[in-house]
């Protein structure tokens, strides 16, 4: 999917929000209602875009944060405890 979305093994409606996410990472000015549109078209509602948008915006963020505060990667256990409390326990601590 990273290096073809166009042949990636996803349904028509997920292409559809990818296109437009990858679309918005590129060049977020170029983005207007007939982008939008696509989305509505292919099922998602304003709310999912709504939703896709501000994941996706809030990666950016997080991303240039890290690289411009020099914020190191955490080491592969921490990847895989974190991912093993993930799949038993969610994102709430409880």
């Amino acid at each position: 999917m990273l290096t073809d979305l166009d042949t990636a093994p996803v349904s028509g409606k997920d292409r559809a929000l990818y296109a437009f996410v990858k679309k918005m990472v590129a060049d977020s000015l170029s983005i207007g209602e007939a982008d939008a549109e696509a989305v509505r078209a292919a099922g998602w509602t304003d709310e999912a875009l709504y939703d896709a948008i501000s994941v996706v915006a809030l990666f950016q963020f997080y991303n240039a944060w890290i690289d411009a505060t020099g914020v190191g990667d955490l080491p592969a256990m921490g990847y895989e405890m974190s991912g093993k409390r993930l799949a038993t326990q969610g994102y709430v601590m409880g």
